[in-house]
């Protein structure tokens, strides 16, 4: 049986459903906004390309590697961004979250934090992960920051760990969240929503 099986992961505000073509046209929109793909220390496919970036991650899910979610607003019912679990290693019981992009206007309002939740609580109370990784480009000073609100611990950087597509060559910042620091962690991302949705901001 396949440890990684398509599943939504719901929220009052945003659910995760499992990523399909039908989601495109939206997902063309929410990456039209802001023009994120033009973000040189990112992955993040240009309009005419996001038909073949989702076959490709359909591809991988199939495989057993990969379980991609396309991340949808409930109060639009509209899909406004992506996110993955990847990388999975069922027999050590590890996976990474990434992959993750969501639309400029929705950047910096809890969106990520509320999604971060469901994924990890599905990963550590779901699928009895021993660990959860996030990577990300050196330079993405914004990712790294979301990454460490999260509560996630820097692991290492390696050094010219892939070729950009600009030609450069990417210094990858790996960090992780282990199975014993979920219960703290949780308590926290909690505690932090609690305080957004008292009128604080959270970015």
């Amino acid at each position: 049986m396949t440890w990684l099986r398509p599943v939504t992961l719901s929220s009052p505000h945003y659910n995760l459903v499992p990523l399909a073509q039908s989601h495109h046209d939206d997902l063309v929109e929410a990456v039209n906004d802001g023009e994120l793909w033009k973000l040189w220390y990112t992955s993040i496919p240009e309009p005419r390309a996001l038909g073949a970036d989702i076959e490709k991650r359909l591809q991988l899910q199939a495989g057993g590697t990969m379980l991609p979610f396309a991340v949808i607003q409930n109060s639009t019912g509209k899909a406004v961004g992506m996110t993955t679990y990847l990388h999975a290693d069922a027999t050590n019981r590890r996976l990474e979250i990434g992959a993750t992009w969501y639309r400029r206007s929705l950047q910096r309002t809890g969106l990520n934090s509320q999604c971060k939740v469901l994924l990890l609580s599905h990963a550590f109370e779901s699928l009895d992960c021993i660990a959860v990784e996030f990577r990300t480009h050196f330079f993405n000073h914004q990712s790294r920051r979301a990454i460490e609100r999260l509560g996630a611990k820097l692991d290492g950087i390696l050094r010219c760990h892939q070729i950009a597509s600009n030609g450069t060559l990417r210094d990858t910042c790996v960090y992780s969240i282990l199975a014993t620091e979920w219960p703290v962690v949780k308590a926290n991302l909690t505690w932090q929503m609690g305080r957004a949705r008292d009128g604080e901001t959270m970015s």
